[in-house]
């Protein structure tokens, strides 16, 4: 573990740093669990983050991720406070991670940083804490130039050191001990007090203070749980496909020859040649025929026409099965298998859904939802009909779904899939998905879901802190520089704790308005976006081929959806004329791979830029800096100054830098005002800060 702002050491005993009579080490309200109930101690601690619903629920890290923790720590009077935070890893180890006060200053306002490097249930508390020595720093510093209470403020001082010398030469710290002994002695020395305070607050005296310093009425908090998933769960690059549109054709007769899983090899090598590392698959069970949608969503299939795969089930098994048009489980494990050839990951779709003709209709009728007539109710969002799925209802026997819904996971995971995109969470129990993820995560705790959940902000947000690990967002209808701003503070500082988002650019059921009419530019634009604000992102394919053909006026579907139809693309045709996103796509995310800042979520800065329709925004991890400058209108050559946020860039006003274009390989020399001027076929730069000697390169 790491700490990026304030000096880690171990936690410390309770020789070296006594607490005052009466104060536990770790007090909760009686009777309550950890991280619930607690109450104000001596030296009041509130407001601590990051906390989900009062500790019901562990607040999201991964390994390596650097995140704030906060509190308001405060007392009464003038005497010094302090507080420090205390990180249990999950094996009981404690460290400690000296906070620190944050602007604005008379708020109270402590923090640090910490980085946690082992996957699992980690807990935090935070000790506030009276502070002796820098009470008497306050003082001394004030008092003896003045020649106030000198004689008091020595032996004060003397003592403090005295005391923590002891405690260093206890712990076997003989170097450290010397140093504070000396400072005693030096501040007892018959010399110019001024001259002797000089000494006494001497940078490596003060350093060993820090450590040995004491502490008087230690106040911890409970412990807040988080939990620390692998890199995966915060950083990743989503392609989706159809495998039976993959290798299908048609026959003379009309009849259609679905594409398989061998088939779709060439698909699964494309997307991991763009550089994309979870490849996501719509449902592959068999489908029902009750019902059964046509092209186009119409109720009138034809004889042809494949069904929309998420009407699942049938006569030849239901979601622990696969179509057979797609192959078996020998094909899917063939491909599960090269994928991870290519360093890819598949992700399953768990959609809770079953066609009418589902085994488990007839095994399980309880199941489902009746209406007034005694039919089993089909899923419906009026105007919005779904004849051919039915919805399971959660409160009839319980036990039952909830043992067949573990029993199907733990069959996929048991095929190598370690990832599922869940379908319309929300409109499932909450307490069902918590459940769930608690039985996985006991035995498996990589297994990672994303929820595709368009609805309501309390409902998404619940989601994400009772445990999915990613949801879809909002970002699908954020295209004004104001909102997108808007909603990436709220991303990035409000719901950064329990809310990881996944920004797809399209999906099978969302053509955005704005591809609809924006043509190429349209395409980069929201791609760019999506790859260097989000730390996930995903795209449907077809998106890399500019399909931007609309059902109807107004709405936002794909015509000749693939969702009801086969749709073989002719790919290598499209490779070979160049018309295509292709190398965009794989540079993006081959400057996603060698740039932490775009690894990460929550450090993001907005800098200036007067044009209406270009968004400036910065990332930053450590040292490194990623400037995207960005058009918002597909239709027009844009060309605006850009007033840099020089602190957030890790530089001062004066400096004059080069910044170089990732995508286009151009440098430029900037300083805190530039201009830019993008085009159709460069509407967006994505830049690095150039480096030699490992510094920035600056003049002024």
């Amino acid at each position: 573990m790491t700490d990026a702002a304030a000096t880690q050491t171990p936690a410390p005993s309770d020789s070296a740093h006594p607490t005052s009579p009466g104060d536990s080490a770790h007090p909760t309200s009686p009777g309550a669990p950890s991280g619930l109930g607690a109450e104000i101690r001596r030296i009041p601690v509130t407001k601590v983050s990051p906390v989900i619903e009062g500790g019901a629920y562990p607040a999201k890290a991964v390994v390596g991720e650097e995140f704030e923790i906060r509190a308001t720590v405060f007392r009464e009077g003038h005497d010094a406070v302090n507080a420090s935070v205390i990180v249990t890893n999950p094996s009981g180890v404690e460290t400690e991670v000296r906070m620190e006060p944050t602007t604005p200053l008379g708020f109270d306002w402590w923090h640090t940083y910490v980085t946690l490097e082992t996957e699992g249930a980690w807990t935090f508390r935070v000790e506030g804490w009276s502070d002796p020595w820098e009470t008497w720093v306050h003082n001394a510093e004030i008092k003896i130039p003045a020649g106030i209470d000198v004689s008091l403020m020595i032996t004060e001082g003397t003592a403090l050191f005295h005391g923590a010398a002891l405690r260093a030469r206890e712990a076997d710290d003989h170097e450290t001990a010397a140093i504070l002994s000396g400072a005693a002695d030096g501040l007892a020395a018959p010399h110019q007090v001024e001259d002797r305070l000089h000494v006494a607050l001497a940078p490596e005296v003060r350093a060993a203070m820090v450590t040995y310093g004491p502490r008087e009425l230690v106040s911890p908090t409970p412990d807040y749980p988080i939990f620390v998933d692998r890199r995966k769960a915060l950083f990743s690059s989503w392609y989706e496909f159809f495998p039976r549109s993959e290798g299908a054709y048609r026959k003379e007769n009309g009849e259609w020859v679905s594409g398989t899983f061998d088939t779709s090899h060439s698909r699964l090598e494309a997307a991991a040649a763009m550089g994309f590392d979870v490849v996501y698959l719509p449902p592959i069970h068999p489908i029902g025929t009750a019902f059964r949608k046509g092209a186009n969503n119409t109720l009138q299939p034809g004889p042809h026409d494949p069904g929309s795969p998420w009407a699942i089930g049938n006569v030849e098994g239901g979601h622990d099965a696969i179509h057979p048009d797609l192959g078996d489980f020998d094909a899917f494990d063939r491909f599960v298998a090269r994928a991870n050839e290519l360093g890819v990951e598949i992700a399953l779709d768990l959609a809770l859904n079953a066609s009418p003709d589902h085994p488990w209709v007839k095994e399980h009728p309880e199941w489902f939802s009746k209406r007034a007539d005694g039919s089993i109710a089909y899923a419906e969002n009026p105007p919005k009909k779904y004849q051919d799925i039915y919805n399971f209802n959660f409160d009839n026997d319980r036990d039952g779904i909830r043992a067949a819904w573990l029993e199907v996971v733990r069959l996929w995971m048991s095929h190598g899939v370690r990832i599922f995109r869940v379908d319309n969470p929300h409109t499932k129990p909450v307490e069902f998905w918590a459940w769930l993820f608690a039985e996985v995560r006991k035995t498996d705790p990589d297994v990672l879901f994303l929820a595709e959940a368009f609805t309501k902000p309390s409902m998404m947000h619940m989601l994400g802190k009772i445990g999915f690990h990613q949801s879809y967002t909002y970002f699908t209808w954020r295209n004004e520089k104001w909102e997108i701003e808007e909603y990436l503070r709220e991303l990035t500082t409000e719901t950064d704790a329990f809310f990881r988002p996944n920004f797809f650019v399209n999906t099978p059921d969302i053509l955005p308005t704005f591809l609809q009419w924006g043509g190429k530019p349209a395409f980069t634009i929201r791609a760019v976006l999506a790859a260097t604000l989000s730390p996930t992102w995903g795209v449907y394919a077809g998106y890399e081929l500019f399909e931007n053909e609309v059902l109807a006026r107004g709405r936002e579907e794909y015509l000749n959806s693939e969702k009801f139809e086969y749709r073989p693309r002719d790919w290598a045709g499209a490779e070979a004329s160049g018309e295509n996103l292709n190398l965009l796509l794989g540079r993006l995310n081959q400057i996603r791979r060698e740039h932490p800042a775009l690894q990460q979520l929550r450090d993001l800065t907005f800098h200036h830029a007067p044009h209406s329709h270009v968004l400036a925004f910065s990332k930053k991890s450590g040292d490194d800096v990623v400037l995207t400058i960005c058009s918002l209108d597909p239709t027009a050559i844009v060309e605006s100054e850009i007033i840099l946020d020089m602190e957030a860039l890790g530089m001062s006003p004066g400096d004059v830098f080069l910044v170089h274009d990732e995508i286009t390989g151009q440098s430029w020399r900037w300083g805190q005002r530039a201009f830019v001027r993008l085009t159709f076929d460069d509407p967006a730069h994505v830049l690095t800060v150039v480096k030699q000697g490992g510094s920035p390169y600056r003049r002024g």
